[in-house]
């Protein structure tokens, strides 16, 4: 990885290479992994120097210790009232949503809580894993705060609008299992192993998808999120025919007739 990736026990954030997979593992785990500007900023300038290195084909993210992210910082939030005071919307250049741009596939692996803003983060992720025991929680109510950074947008999609409203308003604590029913949740790992199993499901991503094809198909199904059917069509008919011309397509079926791995290219770097 890039030198300004290099790990020390004392990052905010860890890193770890494991094949084609980009291992994040938030490190404040003496605050449950609570959010601060550090921390954030480690995290995203990582997701950046991913998102460019054609070796990281697939990013997995978890917590140290026994939480995911429980959410911002209540020592910040502490300094925030009053009427002349304006909480800041980002801690740097990028927006708090910046890990929605990462054309790369990002997996959660939720092995403790994760609330309120670290409930987004998790969102933010295109797949997520966590254990029976994990927590969610929205939380927002419960702090006299209010929806932050897109979940209401978010979470109707993902688990419809009566849900969300459930799950915001009341600001209440599912487990994985309820999570895994609710939608909010793809798969239920053992605390032990969710990891592990996150890492194998993105090593297979790695292994065996065109990088290309998953950047698209993460872009046609953020799109597609406000626009119509026939659009929708109409945009992937336009993208089918690029993908014929494209070196993917003559690897992936020669891979497949070949019975062997394909070798596809990787993504180009953004700049």
């Amino acid at each position: 990885m890039h030198d300004s990736l290099t790990v020390t026990n004392s990052d905010t954030v860890l890193v770890e290479r494991r094949g084609g997979v980009l291992l994040l593992t938030l490190n404040r785990p003496k605050r449950l992994n609570a959010w601060n500007d550090a921390l954030e900023s480690r995290y995203f300038e990582c997701l950046d120097v991913a998102d460019d290195d054609p070796s990281v084909k697939a990013i997995v993210v978890t917590g140290s210790g026994r939480g995911f992210c429980s959410g911002a910082d209540l020592e910040d939030l502490a300094s925030i009232g009053g009427t002349d005071v304006d909480a800041p919307l980002q801690s740097g250049a990028r927006p708090r949503s910046f890990p929605l741009s990462v054309r790369k596939p990002m997996i959660a692996a939720v092995n403790g809580a994760a609330a309120g803003l670290g409930l987004v983060e998790a969102l933010y992720c295109d797949v997520r894993f966590a254990t029976p025991e994990a927590k969610f929680t929205t939380a927002f109510v419960r702090r006299g705060l209010i929806a932050e950074y897109g979940i209401s947008w978010l979470l109707a999609r993902l688990i419809g609008q009566g849900a969300a409203l459930d799950l915001l308003l009341s600001g209440r604590v599912v487990r994985g299992e309820e999570a895994q029913r609710l939608g909010l949740v793809d798969r239920l790992s053992d605390g032990s192993s969710i990891v592990a199993d996150a890492v194998a499901y993105a090593q297979e991503m790695a292994e065996y998808c065109s990088p290309t094809s998953m950047a698209i198909i993460k872009a046609q199904v953020r799109a597609d999120m406000d626009r119509s059917f026939a659009d929708s069509v109409s945009a992937a008919n336009d993208l089918m025919m690029e993908s014929f011309r494209s070196p993917d397509v003559v690897e992936g079926v020669r891979s497949y007739m070949e019975k062997r791995s394909p070798l596809f290219p990787s993504l180009p770097p953004r700049s």
